[in-house]
């Protein structure tokens, strides 16, 4: 590793040879103990440039320093360039106590891991793609004398294999399908799902949605053909025409990690019971969308933990002393150094006892402030995701819980003497509130 490599990281506060200098001079400095590379590192620290932790890679610097231990990589490969020429690409998985980052090297750079080996400690000077990805294209490496003994966060990718491989997952959550614009223009229709087994919890993306037509949340099914991405931040899987999916008979359990023991990065399962709760807020998105946020705070008997739900999961009905389960929140910093669980659109919220089941439901989706329901003049449900006509009379299929549905299909309702009588009676109430 070069002197320039690291001159890279503070060539925008002194120059080349003043840099040199004080090189020099720390290995003057320490009696010849530390050989070039370690007193540039030295240097570099002493300037403000230190080696960053890698859940802090996303930065706006244009080159980072970190280190990180080996937990996957892949053999080289060998591709034609657009211009005819031959390219190579490797990539290693490196983590450390924050999370874990795909380093991709290139070219000239990719024989160098057919010297590193799994569980050995890298230090990476490398730059963060022009996308944004959640990748680092390494400049130079070699191998640390540190050691890094600390697990990677839960909901962490630990592997770089892509191969399909076959599953036996509960279903915690599916969402309706949805369509989707691809690269030419073209549109497709793509379906989502939370699932988790003894491993934790996972994203599921299927681009042919009818393979989960009929799956109910709370079931457990053989999924064969899951193809595991391994480029975003946690598990995830994507099912297509070569996939299948079938019910199970296996008993899959999530574990849930205790609320002491959710630190400020990964993606964690949690248990407990509501110990107080305050009123949902709302808040308009980037997008100009209305949503809502509230704050809750559960406990396991010993330890509390703060936790933010987002979106529809603010309007659950929810009250203290209710034993709630959530999948796959996002744990992060709070504002008071404390640490908080964020209940998001990839979160699941269970209430244990309630359990889904399959419902035709007909009726009017009204709007109201604590969010959008479906309304037959009888019997009222908050309507828990999609994206329905507001003031229309529509026929939802889908799941019914705890006062909520979660649709998985739905069509305009046909026209009959109720369907008036109760689109009569909602206008009066819009004409009332006037």
């Amino acid at each position: 590793m070069s002197l320039l490599f690291h001159y890279a990281l503070v060539d925008d506060l002194i120059s080349r040879e003043e840099f040199e200098r004080r090189v020099e001079a720390k290995i003057d400095e320490c009696g010849d103990l530390v050989d070039e590379p370690t007193a540039a590192m030295m240097v570099v620290s002493e300037l403000g440039r230190a080696h960053v932790r890698i859940r802090d890679l996303s930065g706006k610097s244009s080159l980072f320093s970190f280190f990180g231990k080996v937990l996957d990589k892949t053999d080289p490969k060998v591709f034609d360039r657009t211009d005819g020429e031959k390219g190579a690409v490797a990539t290693l998985l490196l983590g450390d106590a924050t999370g874990s980052v795909r380093v991709v090297l290139w070219d000239e750079r990719v024989g160098a891991v057919e010297e590193i080996s799994p569980g050995e400690v890298l230090e990476v000077i490398g730059r963060p793609p022009a996308k944004g990805r959640r990748e680092i294209y390494a400049l130079a490496l070699r191998k640390a004398s540190c050691r890094i003994e600390c697990e990677v966060p839960p909901g962490t990718a630990t592997s770089l294999k892509d191969e399909p491989v076959d599953l036996d997952v509960l279903v915690l959550s599916k969402g309706p399908p949805r369509t989707y614009t691809r690269r030419d223009g073209t549109t497709g229709e793509l379906a989502e799902a939370l699932i988790g087994d003894a491993s934790g919890t996972a994203r599921l993306v299927a681009w042919v949605p009818e393979l989960l037509s009929g799956v109910v949340p709370g079931e457990t099914i053989h999924i064969t053909g899951a193809k595991p991405n391994t480029r975003g931040e946690g598990r995830a899987y994507s099912i297509d025409e070569k996939s299948a999916v079938t019910p199970a008979d296996t008993s899959v359990s999530v574990p849930f990690t205790p609320p002491a023991s959710v630190a400020d990065q990964g993606i964690y399962s949690v248990r407990g019971t509501v110990k107080y709760l305050r009123e949902p807020r709302s808040f308009t998105t980037r997008s100009g969308k209305s949503s809502w946020v509230r704050n809750i705070q559960i406990t396991d008997g010993n330890e509390d933990l703060k936790v933010v739900l987002w979106g529809d999961h603010a309007l659950l009905s929810l009250s203290p002393g209710i034993l709630v389960e959530i999948y796959h929140g996002t744990a992060k910093p709070g504002r008071s150094a404390d640490i908080e669980l964020h209940a998001g659109r990839d979160c699941c919220i269970r209430v244990p006892g309630e359990r889904g089941r399959s419902v035709v439901f007909e009726g009017t989706i009204i709007p109201n402030q604590g969010g959008v329901f479906i309304d037959n003049g009888k019997e009222r449900y908050l309507i828990d995701g999609g994206n329905l006509p507001l003031w229309q009379d529509v026929q939802v299929t889908g799941t019914v819980s705890g006062g909520r549905i979660r649709p998985e299909h739905w069509e305009p309702a046909g026209i009959s003497l109720e369907s008036v009588q109760r689109e009569l009676k909602n206008v009066k109430k819009l004409l009332g509130s006037l």
